[in-house]
């Protein structure tokens, strides 16, 4: 015998005069023939269309949520929501709400998120932008898949099941389109269980625009996935950056580099040096990032996401720069020598400067990494709290 649930299933509401009942009837029928106690909940957003009465005169339960938002809303209509098991889904009429049986199996079997996929259960004619359905949501979800080593396969569908205390568990923080994205994230990254299963868009039953905007949501989206993986905005370019220079760096040193009839000298080997302190000045970024998150609970402790970008520590840290200092410090006497053998008069640029720009990149690089151990040691200093 399966095991008795009672479900809410929240809908997030701003001016859905047009589709909320219908919507509210369908989940109606969905509790009823499945023979699940429930409620259904409409978590409204400042409607001025008259939505809150309709979904009273439906049979909802009206939660008023006054931050703007459709992360907002949703919050707002979790932490209201009296049961543990919960579906949420637009309230647009893009969404069946009389097939949830494949979100609430996937519950009853223990999952802690279950993402629709509309990828795989079915997109209608005209039911989603050209740009998002071949664009958009393909690429973020990649990105997504890519940065945080999932595999859902659909980031950003809105017919989702979760249980309560497992997503308040992840202190959801955004108010915007991105919350969908957060969740998801943040639940890889703690590691509950996520299941997919597939579900059918169909066009949205309004006559209004969508409050989706494709490029500025798009952005929020994006800048949200980067923000989440300090390895892929600052780590691995940096790194990358860090070795294209140091190779480049090491080919010209000892001379120019002709190939074909273009020749290679001190000024790619200027740049190749800027690319060595830009690389690690993403990756101390890196570092930056990791802790911050870690430390304000953006970041979960648990996720080994930022492990290449650990901090050695404050001793090492300046034990690197101290060396770092000594070597450019050598270079430079190098180069003063060679000055002085011409009699502190001019040189050979050529010359020179394959010491003197060594110099100056271990000097740069040891200065930042000598402030960036304090740094990163005031970051990793735990403030107790003082009694009032």
């Amino acid at each position: 015998m399966e095991p008795q649930i009672r479900l809410s299933i929240i809908m997030p509401c701003l001016n859905e005069a047009e589709t909320l009942e219908t919507c509210i009837h369908k989940a109606r029928s969905f509790l009823e023939r499945a023979s699940i106690p429930g409620e259904i909940l409409v978590a409204d957003n400042g409607s001025t269309d008259g939505s809150q009465d309709i979904a009273l005169r439906a049979g909802a339960r009206v939660v008023p949520v006054p931050q703007r938002g459709y992360g907002s809303a949703l919050m707002g209509g979790i932490q209201a929501a009296q049961n543990e098991f919960i579906i949420m889904g637009d309230a647009d009429d893009s969404y069946d709400f009389t097939n949830l049986q494949p979100f609430v199996d996937a519950l009853r079997e223990g999952a802690d998120l279950v993402m629709g996929n509309r990828f795989q259960g079915g997109i209608m004619p005209n039911a989603m932008p050209f740009l998002h359905r071949y664009l958009g949501n393909p690429v973020l979800s990649w990105l997504a898949r890519l940065f945080f080593n999932n595999k859902i396969g659909d980031f950003h569908c809105g017919l989702r099941g979760l249980r309560k205390q497992a997503i308040l568990s992840l202190n959801l923080q955004t108010t915007g389109m991105e919350f969908a994205s957060e969740m998801a994230v943040k639940a890889a990254m703690r590691k509950l269980k996520i299941v997919e299963v597939p579900t059918i868009l169909f066009p949205d039953g309004r006559t209004r625009p969508p409050h989706l905007r494709t490029w500025s949501d798009g952005w929020r989206h994006l800048k949200f996935l980067l923000l989440y993986s300090p390895r892929w905005l600052f780590f691995y370019p940096g790194i990358f950056l860090v070795i294209f220079g140091a190779l480049t760096s090491a080919i010209l040193l000892p001379g120019p580099l002709h190939v074909g009839n273009v020749i290679l000298d001190i000024n790619t080997l200027m740049y190749a040096s800027l690319f060595i302190i830009m690389g690690v000045q993403s990756i101390l970024f890196s570092v930056f990032t990791r802790i911050f998150g870690v430390n304000t609970g953006l970041l979960p402790q648990e996720d080994d996401s930022g492990r290449p970008a650990r901090p050695l520590g404050l001793e090492k840290g300046l034990i690197i720069s101290l060396g770092m200092i000594a070597l450019g410090f050598i270079s430079s006497i190098g180069a003063l020598v060679y000055w002085g053998e011409n009699r502190f008069g001019p040189i050979d640029p050529s010359l020179s400067m394959r010491l003197v720009i060594p110099g100056a990149v271990m000097f740069t690089l040891g200065i930042q990494i000598f402030f960036a151990s304090f740094f990163i040691s005031i970051l990793n200093t735990r403030i107790k709290s003082r009694p009032s």
